[in-house]
């Protein structure tokens, strides 16, 4: 298993063709922009070496029967499922932010089970590909990029009706040895931080949408691979000196659309290719696993912005208003409520067909569903304890300025023996959280990632069992079961 500074040095080697801010970027690593997003990601492998982490971050490898790096693992028991919410939590915790490893882990274990059902069913061989294919990320300790959003172009149209079929990631040849594919990805989360990236179709696809079903890994450096780095809110205050007014000058997120112009994938990285009928569980399977991680990640995160509330509180000298009290308990009962869904979802997991264990789906539907929400009333409050200096505070660099530091000094303290500079720091931390960068992985992600609300209520309703519930209410009235000549 790498250690942190040795995964940073690895994506150094990676000469990745990106575009951030306007310009061709070959020295990610060096960019005050990205090296936060960097930092995350080294962070889950330091886990594996740490006290605190090393029980949660390390696990042993099914196939190879060797110690692992857990975002690299297929989950072999209920345990290992809760294990993987506890460590994102605690990775939440260490960063503040999205830590960029989710998304491959998770569609790893997706990819595992159907590339297996499909193979029993169609006689392909593409679970072979994956497990060799995995095997490979495994022993090297590799960060994969989960590839599934499309841009998808008008909404009201199938993927083959679209003006530009491109909007879509398709198959546009097919050539001795492999295939071309030619698309985009959207909101790629740390895919500058990657060395692979495994391509999902974005939805189920019916008969005659065969080029667009398909699953395969590339090397995030192949040829014809272009990415282009996204903004955030404040994201240029990174590339500040010491970066003060960041919030959390540590550690970021990032968001990358990730282009595939003409790119060809040998066919030992192909584990779908035109089997329709296999890529709705793929899509669902991946977003349950996603759902799920959700109850983790963002719950780490969310108990950062939990204490930095009650830190303002206690420089504010409020800590003992009532009023106060009932918000920071407010803001625990709904983060604890998001974690209680995602063990939940977790212990409930069953084996597959494959081999690997799968949560249970209303569950982490209903987990995510949460997360939509709680989240942004947990930043609501937080903005409530934070006063209005929250949006209006100088910057952090003017302490040392001659004339204007000694001001800040006088009126923005509060309790005495507190530093006005503490307090400063910790509302910038606030800040990024609830409007600043930091806000991109708290609280967007949290609607949109893992699909939006719409799509956890379509999965609840066919996950819910009605008619069982409603047999449960004619059993207790004495009815016959439903469609029983007595109905």
């Amino acid at each position: 298993m790498m250690t942190g500074a040795e995964y940073i040095a690895s994506i150094r080697g990676l000469e990745l063709q990106a575009r951030v801010l306007g310009a061709d970027q070959a020295a990610l690593v060096d960019d005050p922009l990205v090296a936060p997003s960097l930092r995350a990601v080294a962070a889950t492998y330091d886990a594996a070496r740490s006290a605190a982490g090393r029980d949660l971050a390390c696990a042993q490898s099914s196939l190879t029967g060797e110690p692992i790096n857990r975002f690299t693992h297929l989950h072999q028991s209920p345990a290992d499922l809760v294990a993987k919410v506890r460590l994102l939590r605690h990775l939440g915790n260490v960063t503040a932010c999205c830590f960029q490893r989710c998304v491959g882990l998770d569609a790893a274990n997706a990819v595992f089970s159907v590339t297996f059902e499909c193979d029993r069913q169609h006689g392909t061989r593409y679970h072979d590909r994956f497990r060799e294919f995995w095997l490979q990320v495994q022993r090297r300790d590799l960060t994969v990029d989960g590839a599934m959003t499309d841009p998808k172009g008008d909404r009201g149209k199938r993927p083959a009706q679209q003006a530009d079929p491109d909007l879509f990631v398709r198959v546009v040849a097919r050539r001795p040895g492999g295939v071309v594919i030619r698309g985009a990805k959207l909101h790629q989360t740390g895919m500058l931080n990657a060395h692979e990236i495994l391509v999902m179709p974005t939805m189920a696809m019916r008969p005659g949408e065969e080029q667009y079903a398909i699953c395969c890994a590339l090397p995030t450096g192949a040829a014809g691979v272009r990415h282009l780095y996204g903004r955030q809110a404040s994201d240029t205050r990174k590339r500040e000196a010491g970066a003060p007014d960041a919030g959390n000058a540590t550690f970021g997120g990032q968001e990358v659309m990730t282009v595939f112009d003409d790119v060809f994938v040998p066919d030992e990285r192909v584990f779908l290719c035109g089997e329709v009928d296999w890529s709705g569980p793929l899509v669902e399977r991946f977003a349950g696993y996603h759902r799920q991680s959700y109850g983790g990640c963002k719950v780490g995160v969310g108990d950062v912005l939990i204490g930095a509330s009650a830190w303002l509180a206690r420089l504010n000298g409020v800590d003992g208003a009532s009023h106060v009290r009932d918000k920071l308990v407010e803001m625990v009962h709904l983060n604890e409520t998001m974690f209680s869904c995602g063990v939940a979802c977790s212990a409930f997991g069953h084996a597959t067909a494959a081999g690997n264990y799968e949560i249970d789906l209303l569950l982490a539907n209903v987990c995510k569903q949460n997360v939509t929400r709680f989240p942004h009333e947990i930043a609501r409050l937080a903005t409530d304890l934070a006063g209005g200096l929250l949006g209006t505070m100088p910057a952090l660099g003017d302490l040392g300025d001659p004339v204007v530091g000694p001001y800040l000094r006088k009126y923005l303290a509060t309790v005495p023996g507190v530093d006005p500079v503490d307090r400063m720091k910790v509302l910038r931390l606030v800040e990024n959280l609830v409007a600043g960068a930091g806000a991109v992985g708290y609280l967007i992600e949290s609607v949109h990632g893992a699909g939006p609300p719409q799509a956890q209520r379509i999965m609840i309703g066919r996950q819910a069992d009605l008619e069982g519930k409603i047999g449960l209410a004619r059993t207790l009235l004495g009815h016959s079961p439903a469609g029983a000549s007595g109905r």
